[in-house]
């Protein structure tokens, strides 16, 4: 049995239609309005993310710009205080950009470029790169030295050349490698003329050619063959020590390039 409450709403529907019906459109403007709020948060939420982003980017641009003109000036060998001088900026301004405080543009990424020998572009472009197999052509192409001794450093120093600022290692893997033969060549060079200037002054002061003033040839050959096979052996070790992702030693070495 109905109770007189619930007669009576069902009364007051019927003489008021609109009532529901307006309760009804109410729930759908708030359910409208709350998912219009949430899109909006999401958007603001997006917004605020892309931000963030563009600010950390910028950063990690101007951090890996500043590494850039760091290496680059130390490759060179010249302090911040020549590189100011030689740009014509002031040393706050090259300790700013070295920092990753400030961004390259204009006149100033110009002149940073002119000075550092590397083109705006390469500037701001430039990478290092890891390649080992690059670094294990390059220490054996020294093997040109079996051939004759000069090849074993002009072969390496044209690779090294073409190389030295775009491949990891590649600088310290391509002195060490030339510093080693030049001191090599100049070792064995060195060996021949003793050889050969200890023969000249036996024949001058015996006042006559015999084979026993020449001495024991195996003498000779086994210090060429030991020195010779030396190298070959270092050449062997470093490139397996490349493959292995460790840094080349060489010695002993003369550092003509450093």
């Amino acid at each position: 049995m109905l109770s007189t409450v619930t007669v009576s709403n069902c009364i007051r529907d019927k003489l008021n239609p609109q009532r529901s019906t307006l309760k009804i459109t109410s729930d759908k403007v708030d359910a409208v309005m709350s998912q219009e709020r949430r899109n909006n948060n999401k958007q603001y939420e997006i917004l605020l993310l892309s931000t963030i982003n563009k600010k950390n980017l910028k950063q990690m641009k101007n951090t890996n710009l500043a590494q850039r003109v760091k290496e680059l000036r130390n490759r060179k060998g010249i302090s911040q205080e020549l590189l100011a001088e030689d740009t014509g900026l002031s040393l706050r301004t090259i300790q700013r950009i070295e920092n990753g405080e400030t961004a390259l543009r204009g006149d100033t990424l110009t002149r940073l470029a002119s000075s550092l020998s590397v083109t705006p572009d390469e500037l701001i472009d430039w990478t290092i790169n890891e390649d080992n197999g690059f670094l294990a052509a390059l220490n054996l192409s020294s093997l040109g030295f079996i051939l004759f001794p000069l090849l074993g450093i002009i072969i390496p120093l044209i690779l090294w050349i073409s190389k030295k600022d775009k491949i990891k290692n590649s600088n310290k893997t391509g002195k060490s490698l030339i510093n080693f033969q030049l001191s090599w060549s100049i070792l064995v060079l060195g060996t021949y003329i003793f050889f050969i200037g200890r023969t000249f002054y036996r024949i001058k002061h015996a006042g006559d050619i015999s084979p026993s003033l020449v001495g024991n040839p195996a003498i000779m050959y086994g210090i060429f063959g030991f020195l010779y096979l030396y190298n070959l052996i270092l050449i062997i070790i470093n490139t397996i020590r490349i493959n292995s992702g460790e840094e080349v030693n060489y010695f002993p070495m003369i550092r003509f390039i450093k």
